[in-house]
């Protein structure tokens, strides 16, 4: 067991935690989360009981439970995405920008290509994948071939593909028919995603949300190729020995992953906005926030589900929050940070014991 000592302070590696213990702390990490932002609402001015309960009593309605799941698809996609490269050792820090890419493919397709209208949204949804893939690969081949980092690579894209969405927006296909504003024409309705009756919940990326999370848990706990991905993250060097090709495992993974967060893009403008709009209308951050939920899931694509849900919870909270008690949206972010601290610290304390005289944590 290794020992670090730090001005009297001794750090001492803990044995690795059951499931049931890993569960325990990332609820522990949630109930942290609410804490920490009650200190904050109390420092703003506002009651956090009573904003909790403004925030669970209208998230828990139809409209609300609506809301969530219409925020969920794109967060579950990109979380699943985002843990078929964390699992393959890549730190994907660019779901954003591949889900603004995959935006951009679905629009090209619904108006400026012509096709078969039957096939339009069918090719909508396949070109998305394709470009968020496409955006995905770059950064890997950079890493696989000279040796460029990929977080900062993968971060750099994000804000190459909101300048690309909203050159275009404002430029070349900016809306005939829009007054002034940064948006496309709309869509036709042959590319429309299907709702459910009464809600913006585009519900056929909902279930390819949900079926590539059984998916890729299959991927990984049941193939070869998942096996080799995991391994070929480890190292160039582990993968060169033990004979497995190290390139392609990376690019398969990334692909897999840009592609899944390229159809959460497809989903927003198919089935939210039904056009393209400038970057930051398109995605709420989502890309960003599945970094989150990668990690509260315990990079478990069965987990992701659940964390997908709490974070969509959490951003629907955020909006009420926003309407309801006047806040700025920067005071209503709080939630995000907050869980990413408290991930943090449990996860620190769930892997080192802290003694401190004769305080132990």
């Amino acid at each position: 067991m290794k020992v670090k000592m730090i001005h009297g302070l001794k750090i001492e590696r803990r044995e690795e935690p059951g499931l049931p213990a890993r569960i325990l702390l990332k609820v522990l990490a949630v109930i942290l989360s609410f804490l920490f932002s009650a200190i904050l609402f109390a420092i703003s001015g506002i009651d956090p009981w009573y904003a909790y309960t403004l925030i669970f009593v209208r998230s828990f309605t139809y409209s609300g439970l609506a809301e969530i799941t219409t925020k969920l698809i794109p967060i579950l996609l990109c979380t699943v995405g985002l843990i078929v490269a964390f699992k393959a050792g890549i730190w994907n820090i660019g779901a954003e920008g591949q889900l603004l890419l995959g935006a951009v493919g679905a629009t090209w397709i619904a108006l400026f290509v012509d096709v078969y209208d039957p096939l339009r949204l069918p090719l909508a949804l396949l070109v998305g994948m394709i470009f968020g893939a496409s955006w995905a690969l770059i950064p890997i081949i950079l890493k696989v071939r000279l040796n460029v980092n990929e977080i900062v690579s993968t971060l750099m894209m994000n804000y190459v593909a909101s300048g690309i969405v909203d050159y275009l927006v404002y430029g070349p296909w900016k809306g005939a028919r829009e007054w002034g504003f940064p948006y496309t024409d709309k869509f036709p309705d042959t590319v429309w995603l299907p709702l459910i009756p009464g809600t913006r919940i585009h519900w056929p990326t909902l279930i390819f949300g949900v079926f590539s999370s059984i998916m890729v848990y299959m991927l990984f706990s049941k193939t070869v190729l998942g096996f080799e991905m995991k391994v070929c993250g480890q190292g160039r060097k582990i993968a060169d020995y033990l004979g497995m090709p190290y390139g392609s495992r990376l690019m398969i993974a990334m692909v897999i992953s840009g592609g899944l967060v390229g159809l959460a893009g497809v989903g927003e403008v198919c089935g939210v906005h039904r056009r393209l709009r400038y970057a930051s209308s398109i995605s709420s951050g989502y890309g960003y926030t599945a970094i989150i939920g990668a990690w509260l899931s315990g990079l478990n694509p069965l987990g992701s589900i659940p964390s997908a849900f709490l974070l969509a919870f959490l951003l629907t909270g955020r909006d009420i929050i926003q309407v309801s008690l006047g806040l700025p949206f920067a005071t209503s972010n709080i939630f995000n940070g907050c869980i990413l601290l408290s991930m943090l610290v449990v996860e620190a304390l769930g892997r080192y014991r802290v003694r401190w005289g004769r305080w132990t944590i």
